[in-house]
């Protein structure tokens, strides 16, 4: 008895000891194993991967939580983003994940392990001397993603300097807003691994829009959104499946997709404010999805080939198609129609401001070439920003008696009515790189 009583004793020693240490460890900054910590159990590159997808100042701050962590912020993938500007609070352009860009030569110093995203926004007027070291820097090889925003804009006469693509060999994801892309910038570049390209209010060449294109062997999805080009925007590209495309200024502009092979999804967000736009499609034989744009509001002309899209020049492709329109222009909606015969889905949002165009609306004619049996035998329409009146009703009644196969209905039609206080562009804007996203015209 008086065994088991000394044994007993002594185990309760041994736990007491054992709590205090692991108390004690905790106090210092030792992460304990036994104490439900399963993250500090992960492997050093597991927690540098965590380490790289938060904010700088978050990822810098993981050094403060144990020994085990103080090492992994230097050898993980660095995430850099950068705002320039006065020290303190920068007004209408708040970045709290942003370091300031006096302290990015020694953040570049003291982090020995790879680059995975540099993330610049630049605030000031003028070019910023300080980026081509950086960029020169060893720590700044193999980037994955590079983002670089000018927020005063193109115009201010920000150019990109030589070394912004010296990565250009690793890169996945680039988006450049704001800048002024000089004429050698793309000589001798090669995009292997580039899969996502956004131009966001760039001024570049016709030839050098088309070299860097060239450049890239693995691009799936471009945006284009006030890009202002001398000349044509030419786009040859054997990889492209989705482009965006908004024109940048008030004169003419110029869509070419010359030899786009894959390209299924041409999305036009804010057409209706892109005034004077051609766009002309040469060789895109699996174009399925189309628009947004508005009959009326804009001169959108499309061409196929070298002849206008109409009836007898129709691209038989495209499944899915949006527009804008007011409940008045039924008449302009069925000629688009013409455009596309094997349609499946329509979107009509109606817009309160395009009732401006009534008077130049003619009234839809009984004997109008159009036959819902034949552009629409298999269709899906949704009504966006519905709301009762009368011209809407008349509007989208038109549909409803001609959805009909022979003398009865079409047991294929389907018609959905929104209220919807979402805006399509946004969301096609927020999406023109989602390929997973089969419709970038269903809002949520």
């Amino acid at each position: 008895m008086e065994k088991k009583k000394a044994a007993a004793a002594r185990s309760a020693r041994k736990e007491r000891k054992s709590h205090g240490a692991a108390r004690k460890r905790a106090r210092s900054g030792d992460c304990d194993m036994n104490a439900g910590d399963f993250i500090s159990r992960l492997p050093d590159a597991v927690l540098g991967t965590i380490i790289s997808l938060l904010p700088t100042k978050d990822g810098g701050r993981t050094q403060i939580l144990s020994r085990r962590w103080r090492h992994l912020w230097r050898s993980a993938p660095l995430n850099l983003e950068v705002i320039t500007g006065p020290p303190g609070p920068c007004p209408g352009h708040h970045h709290p994940s942003a370091v300031h860009h006096s302290t990015v030569s020694k953040i570049i110093s003291q982090h020995l392990g790879p680059a995975r995203r540099f993330c610049l926004k630049h605030l000031i007027d003028g070019n910023l001397p300080e980026m081509e070291s950086w960029l020169d820097s060893r720590a700044i090889v193999n980037l994955q993603e590079l983002d670089i925003t000018n927020y005063a804009g193109y115009k201010t006469g920000y150019t990109l300097p030589q070394s912004v693509f010296r990565s250009a060999s690793t890169l996945l994801v680039a988006k450049i807003m704001g800048c002024n892309f000089p004429d050698a910038i793309t000589r001798s570049m090669n995009f292997y691994l580039l899969n996502q390209l956004s131009l966001d209010c760039v001024s570049v060449s016709g030839d050098v829009f088309h070299g860097l294109l060239s450049g890239c062997h693995a691009l799936e999805s471009l945006a284009m959104l006030e890009v202002h080009a001398t000349g044509c925007l030419r786009v040859s590209s054997p990889t492209l499946r989705s482009i965006g495309f908004r024109k940048g200024s008030r004169k003419r502009a110029e869509l070419v997709l010359e030899d786009t092979p894959r390209l299924e999804r041409l999305l036009l967000p804010y057409c209706d404010r892109n005034n004077f736009v051609t766009i002309r499609v040469i060789w895109v034989p699996k174009l399925q999805i189309f628009g947004p744009f508005s009959t009326g509001a804009c001169e959108l002309r499309v061409f196929q080939g070298m002849s206008p899209v109409s009836s007898t020049n129709s691209i038989c492709t495209v499944k899915v198609w949006a527009l804008g329109c007011s409940e008045h222009q039924l008449h302009a909606v069925l000629d688009v129609l013409t455009w596309f015969p094997c349609l499946e889905k329509l979107y009509v949002t109606f817009h309160a401001h395009y009732r401006t165009f009534k008077q130049n609306e003619h009234q839809y004619d009984p004997l109008h070439p159009v036959c819902l049996q034949t552009h629409l035998k298999r269709y899906i329409v949704v009504f966006k920003l519905f709301k009762g009146s009368k011209q809407q009703i008349e509007f989208v009644m038109f549909f409803i008696l001609y959805a009909k196969v022979g003398n009865r209905a079409s047991r294929y039609a389907q018609f959905k009515f929104r209220n919807t206080s979402g805006c399509t562009d946004d969301h096609v804007t927020k999406h023109i790189h989602d390929l997973s996203l089969a419709d970038p015209f269903r809002l949520p």
